[in-house]
């Protein structure tokens, strides 16, 4: 058996076809997983547990058949969902982890995070995320209507767009420092993470230890999968 790890699928009503290989996926591979995390975006957005749309009910529903399987499923807050509360885990089944989180991966620890807090270059960001996440902003927002967040929600996204447009690619990448900090304070052998949508694996040496990177794929032209098992970890499309 193995644990599956995935993240970035931003999944809207917008890209319908990887919705669909989403619940192939919980409908297939994932039904004999040892267990499934989900380190952020699974949603391009959720404006609240009290607005959930359409599009969005399938795959709550594909998500609480696998866990009826016997699969237990985490899921952890992206840059686009962090809103995803209590009623979400209701709806799905899932359980919410903090960002970071420490796991034993077979023997091995491992840090699990969505990833965007290595991203310290960009401090435009990393102010806009000190924003969304504090719960005073986030008790004001969810005060609104559904229609106002989403309002808000495609201004958020539409700002993000122009602003991404016209940053330089390395200021949205890992700062490496803040990679050899986050290895240095949790003390542990290995990472795994997404949010920069570059899949890649990176073996480092931090203070003489030999630690590994894994970046997870995102899930906008195909699905992409991180499967760990006693004997390793393996980055695969689908």
């Amino acid at each position: 058996m193995a644990t599956l790890f995935i993240s970035d699928l931003h999944l809207s009503g917008e890209r319908p076809a990887i919705t669909e290989q989403f619940l192939r996926f919980l409908a297939g591979p994932a039904r004999g997983a040892e267990a499934l995390y989900i380190l952020g975006d699974l949603f391009e957005a959720w404006i609240g547990d009290d607005a959930v749309g359409e599009e969005q009910r399938p795959i709550l529903a594909g998500l609480h058949a696998l866990r009826e399987t016997g699969v237990p499923i985490y899921v952890m807050h992206g840059n686009r969902d962090f809103l995803l509360g209590p009623g979400f885990e209701s709806m799905s089944g899932t359980c919410l982890l903090p960002d970071p989180t420490t796991i034993d991966l077979y023997g091995v620890p491992t840090l699990l995070m969505h990833g965007d807090t290595l991203c310290t270059d960009d401090t435009a960001y990393q102010k806009f995320r000190r924003m969304v996440r504090d719960p005073q902003w986030q008790a004001a927002l969810l005060a609104k209507t559904p229609a106002e967040r989403i309002a808000l929600a495609r201004e958020y996204r539409e700002m993000s767009a122009t602003e991404t447009a016209q940053k330089a690619e390395t200021i949205m990448d890992v700062n490496q420092e803040a990679v050899a900090q986050t290895f240095r304070e949790h003390g542990v052998d290995r990472l795994i993470h997404g949010h920069t949508h570059r899949p890649a694996v990176h073996d480092l040496n931090i203070d003489g230890r030999a630690v590994r990177r894994i970046v997870l794929g995102d899930w906008y032209e195909q699905g992409s999968v991180l499967t760990c098992t006693a004997q390793g970890c393996e980055l695969e499309c689908l």
